[in-house]
């Protein structure tokens, strides 16, 4: 089996933190990233938005861009809105040859207000859930149909986080909408991550190995305190820094045959957790428990 090792720029920097932002180019970030080991990185807030701009500082990094999150609204605003704020980035993704566009619900969300507790999250009605579920099916078979497929990203903060609301989603969408299956956030939000693994395999095309300092996590006040509070504090980090086992989450991934990207996503403070650092600390993970489940990673950055 093949697996692909890539990280997103939100070590670098936060577009929700400024604060827990390094001050680096695009260059430097896309440097670091492939001298820790990592053939992709996802698109962040520094990147071109031109493809006959952003190719040729891939192409010298020796890097691919292996996603990109945007911010969807299907839970509250029409599909044509959504259809068209999202159709440059099917262009743009399309021209660097990306496998996919990260799918992260922002309706009534409160994953970018620091000002609203954890438990003041948004919850969706079973009615809402089934109409929601059905929108974002159509959505996904549109984009799949314009040549690039979406990844459903559940969210802490966000309308999907608990594995009760991943379970429903699922339920109540369709294969045209796949999924992006991220270790931290469900085990975040309280869920069994292999559980959730073993229920949605057949719908996975993305993964996100992002780990968590259950320490802090079990420490928060969710009454009094939100999700970028906890990130601030330090509740997220690199595979091999925190509380969760990827010897089994890669394994178990790998029981069911999936291949393709592992991204780590690991927003922290990059001032504690130098982000050349942490990456070298995932990598060297990463690259153990794939061995160990029988993947091999494939090497090559930029297309030859």
């Amino acid at each position: 089996m093949k697996a692909k090792l890539g990280m997103s720029p939100i070590a670098w920097w936060n577009d929700d933190l400024v604060e827990l932002s390094d001050d680096v180019s695009l260059e430097e970030c896309l440097r670091q990233s492939r001298s820790a080991g990592f053939t992709g990185m996802e698109k962040g807030r520094r990147f071109p938005d031109d493809p006959k701009v952003m190719l040729p500082i891939l192409k010298a990094a020796d890097v691919t861009l292996c996603g990109g999150w945007f911010s969807g609204t299907l839970v509250e605003e029409e599909m044509a809105r959504n259809k068209d704020r999202i159709q440059p980035m099917i262009d743009l993704f399309k021209a660097v040859n990306a496998p996919c566009i990260v799918y992260g619900e922002v309706g009534r969300s409160i994953q970018g207000d620091r000002s609203k507790p954890l438990a003041t999250k948004p919850k969706l009605s079973g009615d809402e859930m089934k109409a929601y579920g059905r929108r974002l099916t159509e959505f996904g078979e549109w984009c799949a149909e314009q040549g690039m497929p979406l990844s459903y990203h559940h969210h802490m903060a966000a309308v999907v986080e608990t594995e009760p609301e991943l379970d429903a989603f699922m339920r109540h969408s369709g294969e045209g909408i796949p999924l992006l299956l991220d270790a931290g956030h469900l085990a975040f939000a309280g869920g069994d991550v292999l559980r959730a693994i073993d229920n949605h395999h057949k719908r996975i095309n993305h993964v996100h190995v992002k780990d968590v300092r259950m320490g802090v996590i079990d420490r928060l006040d969710r009454t009094r305190q939100s999700f970028l509070d906890a990130v601030a504090l330090g509740a997220f980090t690199v595979p091999g820094d925190g509380s969760l086992d990827f010897g089994a989450i890669v394994q178990r991934f790998a029981d069911h045959g999936y291949e393709g990207w592992f991204v780590v996503e690991a927003e922290q403070d990059p001032k504690p957790n130098p982000p050349l650092r942490m990456a070298q600390v995932g990598y060297k993970e990463l690259m153990r428990v794939m061995s160990a489940a029988g993947y091999t990673v494939e090497t090559q950055g930029f297309p030859a």
